[in-house]
């Protein structure tokens, strides 16, 4: 009963997908993923009821499918965040699961009854294949996790390098189900077939209840929205993660050899940042809440790859940190000041380009390493002093 009820869930989200108008291709991928997935639960139902005795023909279709599930959930990922290659090269994540079809032939062409004898009896003369076959699963599994957690990192980082704020910026839809996948593959690693299937199950009720939740993935009249960086203003890397005062000497370098081939000058670059700087003096574009790179770049007249540069190798933080690094100097600034103390605090980070409480907090303590409040206390402490 648990397995016709995902596979009922199962197709009843791909009629919602296939419905949907203005189809992106990560719409298309996943369609054609849970039509596969729903396929793969329905063949094992057959097993577990041992109705295969009916269908003969189909016994054996569904061993190789594990190995479609990783490469799905990759081209999903990279389609999603931007990151495909639309190439051929792609087409070859299927090939393992193309070549373990091929060694199965001799199976498939084999009579109905030593079909229905080969599994009565575990495989019997084909463990040869089975083992094999169950080692590429697992690797298969763990290797398109981690490729596709590498994939949800990097877009993170190419947000940080375009955004200011990234709170509007949902990624939760993609790490539950790159996370959930990776519960099946442990459950494939250390259950039995019942409990790994179950678990696929629960994956889709997840994927059903998620998704739905989170409207634009089946919503009819919407795409899912890309989690897009702007075409042309993509930085490869940045390091994230430093403090307002700067990297470590070692970690700089990363920066020169990321733009060592790139036609701006150390000259140039020092330009480009005076003017960052007088812009960020007078007229504050981080008091825009949405302010993103190629917003300061139109205002600079400059480049937005460049403009990524030079705060990358000179300031020497990602466009997020940067900016948000300027609002907390601000608010330090505001919040000092006499005739702003009738304000709270939350409605002069608001004035800094902050945009939610939560923001400001984290942003806040990241760089100076208290809270806001401790810090302003401990600063009138000193003054008092």
């Amino acid at each position: 009963m648990l397995y016709l009820t995902g596979i009922v869930i199962d197709l009843f989200l791909v009629v919602l997908l296939a419905s949907k108008r203005n189809k992106s291709e990560a719409d298309v991928i996943l369609t054609v993923w849970l039509f596969l997935i729903g396929l793969h639960l329905f063949l094992f139902y057959l097993f577990v009821t041992k109705r295969y005795y009916e269908y003969p023909l189909m016994l054996g279709l569904g061993i190789p499918f594990p190995l479609l599930h990783g490469p799905f959930l990759f081209l999903y990922t990279s389609s999603l965040t931007q990151q495909v290659n639309h190439g051929v090269l792609r087409f070859l994540h299927f090939l393992p699961f193309v070549l373990a079809y091929l060694l199965m032939l001799p199976f498939f062409f084999s009579p109905a009854e030593h079909k229905i004898y080969t599994y009565e009896h575990q495989g019997s003369a084909y463990q040869w294949i089975l083992f094999p076959l169950h080692l590429a699963i697992i690797i298969s599994g763990i290797l398109y996790v981690v490729l596709s957690l590498g994939k949800l990192s990097q877009h993170r980082k190419n947000i940080e390098n375009q955004f200011s704020n990234t709170d509007k910026i949902n990624l939760n839809w993609l790490r539950y189900l790159i996370f959930g996948m990776a519960v099946i593959w442990i459950a494939v690693i250390f259950t039995s077939d019942a409990y790994i299937y179950a678990t696929v199950v629960v994956y889709v009720f997840f994927i059903g209840f998620f998704g739905i939740k989170q409207t634009a993935v089946f919503a009819p009249n919407s795409p899912v929205p890309p989690m897009e960086v702007p075409p042309g203003e993509l930085a490869d890397e940045d390091v994230h993660g430093q403090s307002a005062a700067g990297i470590p000497e070692e970690k700089a370098d990363v920066h020169k050899i990321k733009y060592l081939k790139s036609g701006l000058s150390g000259k140039d670059q020092e330009e480009i940042h005076d003017m960052l700087n007088r812009l960020m003096e007078q007229k504050k574009p981080f008091t825009n809440p949405d302010l993103t790179l190629g917003e300061m770049a139109e205002q600079l007249d400059v480049h937005p790859n460049n403009l990524s540069q030079v705060i990358n190798s000179v300031a020497q933080k990602n466009f997020y940190d940067y900016i948000n690094s300027r609002r907390v100097e601000e608010f330090i600034y505001l919040a000092g000041r006499p005739e702003n103390q009738q304000f709270t605090l939350l409605s002069i980070a608001y004035e800094c380009g902050f945009n939610s409480k939560s923001s400001f907090n984290r942003n806040f303590r990241r760089i100076t390493g208290l809270s806001p409040s401790d810090y302003l206390k401990h600063q009138r402490g000193d003054s008092a002093d």
